[in-house]
């Protein structure tokens, strides 16, 4: 339905071209710009509704505690949470300002965008049952290790100084109602679009226009020359791009097609879902570029390693 309502706005509405690079731009800011904010809405809404039956500590504790298994929790979270690499970034503020530890939220962040439903369903269809186990096995392995390295790091320093303060607030347990409670979760939706919705237009501004310019053809020949380095090399191109899964899955389809490893053509396709240059301008509202750059470079490191993993898994079977 909003697929349509764009289409009769751009090609009706102002008669523009569909097969043009400027119409296909500004359907991706449109459509994507909308479907996040009404992601953002709701997905706020009931985490501040949930959390007035959920004092701070105990969320700190039960979020926060058993190790790699907390990491693992919070990856299977983002699993099964439908978002992308920016729209998954205001409900890791939510988590930050409940008091859920850095070194677990990281781990949602990771995995979110690399695992979503609709991809895994568009996998199915394009790879087969067993490419998608092992890819939807190595974005949970991703988000695990490279969160649970992020955390011990103890890079808590490097966030803002209002995350800081609301994750360090006391906890106070309030009587509600259920009006209350709607209340609170409509107020907590309110205030973290309000913070964030100008870095979300401007990632997505900038993803429209990575999408809609960047010529694939480039990107498989720089893959396909680079021979033992194809893997780190379509990690660090895949890193700055931007796309949804409708665009990111028939792309590694068409490079493993045309003969780039399997474990490749997956590697640039984590990258790209899972960190983009968008991500990093809306992250900026969150913490220090320190952080960020960490944060970009573990998480490449790990995309590389299982990319690597997955090409020699491939060629044993």
């Amino acid at each position: 339905m909003l697929t349509s309502l764009i289409d009769s706005l751009l090609y009706s509405g102002f008669g523009l071209d569909p097969e043009s690079r400027v119409s296909g731009a500004l359907h991706f800011f449109l459509y994507d710009t909308i479907k996040i904010f009404l992601l953002l809405a709701v997905m706020i809404f009931v985490i501040g509704f949930i959390r007035t039956w959920l004092p701070q500590d105990r969320l700190k504790q039960w979020m926060g505690g058993g190790g790699l298994w907390g990491n693992f929790i919070a990856a299977l979270f983002g699993a099964i949470t439908p978002f992308c690499s920016c729209s998954s970034i205001p409900i890791f503020i939510s988590l930050l300002k409940a008091g859920v530890p850095l070194v677990v939220t990281f781990s949602f962040l990771i995995t979110s965008p690399i695992i979503n439903e609709y991809l895994v369903i568009l996998m199915i269809g394009e790879f087969g049952l067993p490419v998608t186990v092992a890819y939807v096995g190595s974005g949970l392995l991703i988000g695990t290790v490279a969160g649970a390295i992020l955390g011990r790091l103890k890079l808590e320093k490097h966030l803002e100084a209002d995350i800081i303060d609301a994750a360090h607030a006391n906890s106070t347990v309030i009587e509600h109602n259920f009006a209350t409670r709607l209340r609170y979760g409509w107020d907590e939706a309110v205030s973290v679009i309000r913070q964030i919705w100008l870095w979300v237009i401007v990632g997505v501004a900038i993803g429209a226009f990575i999408h809609n310019y960047v010529p694939q053809a480039t990107i498989h020949s720089l893959m396909e020359a680079t021979g033992i380095l194809s893997v780190p090399i379509a990690t660090v191109l895949g890193v700055p791009m931007y796309g949804s899964c409708a665009a990111i899955v028939p792309i590694a389809v068409v490079l493993f097609q045309k003969g780039i490893p399997l474990g490749t053509a997956l590697a640039f396709m984590m990258a790209m879902a899972a960190l983009s240059l968008p991500e990093a301008i809306m992250l900026r509202r969150t913490m220090h570029l320190k952080l960020i750059a960490i944060y970009f470079g573990i998480t490449t490191l790990a995309i590389i390693f299982t990319g690597y993993l997955l090409n020699a898994l491939a060629k044993c079977l």
